[in-house]
């Protein structure tokens, strides 16, 4: 079409791009569209894949960009055809954003494509190149291909991601026909019209004569920015309008049939083990996955959806990580969505927080306010349709409110730089609906997420974490310290803790102060080198916990005071705790762990248990053992699935990955000068609170 339009326009037609060399795109290019001098991460993206953008006409060596099919991408074509110089068009990535595009919110990848645009059937694109001419059978890509389509059906997530997993969808056994919004490019361009959707409707009935049909209406008509081409007109007793943004993968999973004209949800139904029927030409039609009606005779090779996803998906795009500003793989562009998503879906109605101390609340407001801000208050009465946050151990705030959700908070187990007592923001954070970690009274989130499947890639993920941690000496506060000199001998390392913590008071076995678990490792091995690590807290005199001198003669061979944690663990032979993380940080570096008190990650096999275990962490409902998670399905519970973790950086969610990037170079942002103020006030109030109860 542009081609016939350059014609009348008296322009030279652009001469054909050598196919087979097309990979390779001008580093400058030249745009006639103000939204490239708008969209800064378009123009990001275009950097990092070497690319300048310019003004004015191209020379020789230079190119045209252009966005699609637009209408603003005729001037581009006509100035490319002009000068003769390669014409490159940019379209999003199948996985974008939260929002559509219209309503805001930064793109994770785009399609460079030197050949034509992917929806455009009249020539060959990038996509359709690689699954015309590559040989797809790379098992390393086509592990990831497997993978990846695993998670985006375990995490439902599509191309824009404001649907709602929890909203009701229709009864299984329906047709599902999918609708597009008017007038947009992919639809002509995939050499459909308007009349293409009454016939895709008429067929699907008359081929299911007994079926009921069901419209799925497309996100952006739902929310108001383009009509569609189904309206109620169209409703029948065998018709039905989904207007309501269902989630797409648990919609098609009750279909029995699948209809689109050139939709991406014809792409996510062959993922989901469907062979749709297509009325248009879209990019995954001809490769033997769909029914065709207009089939394409330059497309007859037959693929696996595998196949079709890793050109789709992990081959043909560029992705772009926001928080780490630099091209990525697909993985990570996936890692950062969850992260996003997660965050909008829980945040979605907001929340009314309770029981919140004054300096935490500018961190939970970043975290959990992004999409409307927290309310803070001392009760939880009148949540107006929001949920509730608690900080856990503060669940006396909350009684009377059962009926709406209510989540209690807790610090995540990769933290910060610095202890929560000097008021150092946390990176990361819990919300459990169920119950709290640390409690083994009532059952978590933990709990649950340790006693199910992890998702597709989850524990290869949770192993690469762990070896990034341990490689990189990470902890939960990441403290600087000495290791003393340790004699020699087989050496157990014994953390102490703070006694009135919450941990060690709903966790604790019949031992719950740290003299008590000294002797009770020294009765157990009495020829050991015992090395006793005081808590930090304890240590500031923020926290009780202290063991005198004397009482810590005949005990503790060494007393590592203010010692590196990840050098002691190294050292030493065992690790011997009440409930302590320090215990799941020697789990994470292979070092034989003794719990006398029943922490999140005792009774699952990986330590020797002294302490009361829950039953439930042992045996199902029926009495039945339940098996046993490794280590990296421990790992993918409590340091990926479980926490929200918040970049101070980009402020923005981000995964665990990113996370650890910051705590390992040291690039967060200091908490200030009003932090130490209050650190070193609230410290002198712990410390004449001691002395008066004394």
């Amino acid at each position: 079409m542009w081609a016939l339009a350059a014609a009348e326009a008296g322009l030279a037609a652009q001469p054909e791009v050598d196919r087979k060399a097309a990979g390779k795109s001008p580093r400058r290019l030249y745009h006639y569209n103000a939204g490239f001098l708008r969209d800064r991460r378009l123009r990001r993206i275009l950097a990092l894949c070497g690319h300048e953008l310019a003004l004015g006409l191209p020379g020789p060596e230079d190119g045209v960009v252009v966005w699609g099919r637009s209408p603003y991408a005729q001037r581009g074509e006509a100035v490319a055809a002009r000068r003769a110089v390669p014409l490159i068009r940019l379209e999003d990535a199948f996985l974008r954003s939260i929002r559509p595009g219209r309503q805001g919110g930064g793109r994770l990848g785009l399609m460079i494509d030197p050949l034509g645009v992917h929806f455009d059937a009249s020539s060959p694109s990038r996509i359709e190149q690689i699954l015309a001419q590559d040989h797809l059978d790379d098992s390393n890509i086509l592990m990831r291909a497997r993978d990846g389509i695993g998670r985006l059906r375990t995490s439902e997530l599509s191309k824009y991601n404001i649907h709602d997993p929890a909203l009701p969808l229709p009864a299984p056994g329906y047709v599902l026909v999918v609708d597009q919004t008017r007038g947009d490019a992919s639809i002509r361009h995939s050499g459909a019209t308007a009349q293409s959707f009454k016939q895709m409707l008429a067929a699907a009935m008359d081929a299911h004569p007994t079926a009921r049909i069901v419209i799925k209406t497309h996100p952006e008509t739902v929310l108001g920015l383009r009509e569609g081409h189904f309206s109620d007109a169209d409703v029948s007793d065998r018709v039905s309008l989904l207007t309501a943004p269902v989630s797409p993968y648990p919609l098609l999973e009750g279909a029995i049939a699948v209809y689109t004209v050139s939709s991406q949800l014809g792409f996510e139904a062959i993922l989901a083990g469907h062979r749709p029927h297509v009325f248009g030409q879209p990019f995954y039609a001809g490769w033997g996955l769909t029914r065709d009606a207009a089939p394409l005779p330059r497309r007859g090779r037959n693929l696996t959806k595998v196949q079709l996803f890793a050109a789709a998906m992990i081959l043909a795009p560029v992705w772009y990580d926001p928080c780490r500003d630099r091209l990525c793989s697909f993985e990570e562009a996936l890692d950062q969505l969850e992260a996003e998503v997660r965050a909008f879906r829980e945040d979605r109605f907001g929340h009314v927080a309770v029981g919140m101390r004054l300096w935490k609340r500018g961190r939970l407001q970043a975290v959990f306010g992004q999409e409307k801000p927290l309310v803070f208050r001392d009760t939880a009465n009148a949540p107006n349709g929001r949920g509730v946050l608690v900080w856990a151990g503060k669940e006396a705030s909350v009684e009377g409110v059962a009926e709406v959700p209510v989540r209690r908070v807790e610090d995540g187990f990769l933290r910060s730089r610095g202890l929560g007592a000097d008021l150092v923001p946390p990176l990361s954070l819990v919300t459990d609906d169920l119950g709290i970690y640390y409690d083994p009274t009532r059952e978590s989130r933990l709990e649950r997420l340790i006693l199910s499947p992890p998702p597709p890639g989850g524990l290869a993920r949770a192993a690469r974490l762990r070896a990034r941690l341990v490689a990189l000496g990470l902890t939960k506060y990441n403290l600087q310290g000495q290791t003393p000199d340790l004699p020699s001998g087989h050496r157990i390392l014994v953390p102490g803790q703070v006694e009135d913590d919450a941990s060690v008071l709903k966790g604790g076995g019949d031992v719950r102060s740290n003299l008590g678990l000294l002797r009770a490792a020294r009765a157990a091995r009495p020829d050991a080198v015992l090395i006793y690590k005081p808590h930090p807290d304890v240590e500031a005199g923020l926290r009780p916990g202290a063991i005198s001198p004397q009482d810590l003669q005949g005990l503790a061979d060494v007393v590592a005071s203010k010692a590196e944690p990840v050098a002691l663990i190294a050292a030493c032979d065992e690790v011997w705790t009440l409930t302590s993380l320090l215990g799941f940080e020697a789990l994470l570096r292979g070092k034989p762990v003794t719990c006398l008190g029943a922490p999140f990650y005792a009774g699952w096999g990986l330590t020797r248990d002294l302490g009361p275990v829950p039953t439930r962490r042992l045996r199902g409902p029926d009495g039945s053992l339940l098996p046993r998670p490794t280590l990296d399905h421990l790992v993918h519970a409590a340091l990926i699935a479980y926490p929200r973790y918040y970049d101070p950086v980009s402020r923005r969610p981000c995964p665990p990955e990113v996370a650890i990037d910051r705590l390992a170079a040291g690039d967060l942002p200091h908490p200030g000068w009003g932090n130490r103020l209050l650190a070193k006030l609230q410290g002198r109030l712990a410390t004449h609170a001691r002395l008066w109860r004394r």
